[in-house]
């Protein structure tokens, strides 16, 4: 089974539950599956930073609530959740943060299935980098999930390529379920190379690591990848995108917009869904108007 057909559009939820109530969240949710999506992406930490609680899980108990709510859903969509960068305590973060460790992880996903409502995840990141623990006891945690029915496949989200390729050189060793599929920051325009993004965390998709992608057949998960309406708006273009080859790129994205008769962001999403990556876009929305353009891309 593969983690995801070529070309789907997966929903963020990063919001759920703290930005956007559980009625609109519900909306979406509706629309979404209306409009053939099947894929929904989550993590155990969101959104920590704009919870009264100080702590994640808002998300995906916004998730398990629609999916009780909606009997045989579950076997009509698809669930991505990350661990390993939910703050432990409140208001201590990175400092609390759980980490990557093995009873860390396996006690992030039991609490994810409780609040879910389900039995399994269909993907599981590490979310962030963990150097504080061992590949091994990462790779065996992870792969242990997998063993025991909780996870069907797994991914690392944020991690750098070399990392990713030594946790699966380890888990071929041990005869375990490797990593499948990368999540990285990419979208159509390019930050200036070795910039600082104001996004703690984020790793970018640079062209070395599209290309292991490429070699090693991994699904490619890719988020901010309408850079926070800053195609719609580009008052809100990060300063690393400030350069000249976005002016020119901008220019060729107009050129195609007007041609085709859509707009900016319909034109990145389509640009990356017909990638030879077929890369899945992982597109966070507020309203049925923004999610009705992005899966009309």
């Amino acid at each position: 089974m593969t983690a995801q057909d070529p070309g789907e559009i997966a929903l963020g939820t990063m919001y759920f539950g703290t930005r956007i109530d559980e009625a609109r969240a519900f909306e979406l949710l509706d629309r979404f599956v209306l409009k053939g999506g099947r894929w929904l992406d989550t993590a155990n930490n969101y959104a920590f930073w704009l919870d009264p609680s100080g702590l994640g899980g808002a998300s995906e108990s916004v998730i398990g609530s629609w999916l009780r709510a909606n009997p045989g859903m579950r076997d009509r969509i698809r669930i991505s959740t990350k661990v390993g960068a939910a703050p432990t305590m409140p208001g201590d973060w990175p400092g609390s943060m759980e980490g990557l460790g093995a009873t860390a992880v396996r006690a992030a996903v039991e609490g994810s299935l409780k609040r879910l409502g389900t039995d399994r995840v269909d993907l599981l990141w590490a979310h962030v980098e963990d150097r504080t623990v061992e590949l091994e006891e990462q790779v065996a945690a992870f792969g242990a999930l997998v063993t025991d029915g909780m996870v069907a496949r797994l991914g690392a989200s944020n991690h750098p390529s070399w990392r990713v390729e030594h946790a699966r050189a380890i888990a071929q060793s041990r005869g375990v379920e490797p990593f499948m599929a990368v999540q990285l920051r990419h979208t159509y325009l390019q930050p200036i190379p070795f910039a600082a993004l104001p996004d703690s965390g984020h790793v970018v998709a640079t062209s070395e690591a599209l290309d292991h992608v490429r070699s090693n057949d991994l699904q490619l998960w890719v988020y901010n990848v309408l850079l926070g309406g800053a195609y719609a708006d580009q008052t809100r273009l990060q300063i690393p995108y400030r350069h000249r080859d976005s002016a020119r790129r901008l220019a060729a994205l107009d050129r195609v917009a007007a041609m085709v008769g859509v707009t900016r962001n319909q034109v990145v999403l389509s640009w990356l869904l017909g990638s030879s990556l077929a890369p899945t876009p992982i597109v966070g929305v507020s309203d049925l108007g923004q999610l009705d353009e992005a899966m009309d891309a």
